[in-house]
């Protein structure tokens, strides 16, 4: 099955192709032997209240979050 690369580069994933697939919308992309390989990826949303409720919980601030960035940065 032929799939063409847009002036964007973006490919368009046959629908005979995806039908085989769990409800997916992200692929982890590498390139082995001369092959792009697509593996599908379940991401998990992001629970914000949760992290905040941690955070405050282990007495965190978002100043203390930006101190640990600008110290990680420094190593």
């Amino acid at each position: 099955m032929l799939a063409k690369l847009s002036s964007k580069n973006q490919i368009t994933i046959p629908k005979k192709i995806l039908a085989k697939l769990p409800p997916v919308k992200y692929f982890e992309i590498s390139y082995e032997n001369g092959a792009i390989i697509l593996r599908p990826v379940q991401v998990e949303p992001i629970k914000l209240d949760a992290i905040r409720q941690k955070m405050k919980k282990l007495g965190l601030s978002e100043d203390s979050v930006a101190e640990a960035v600008k110290w990680a940065r420094e190593k």
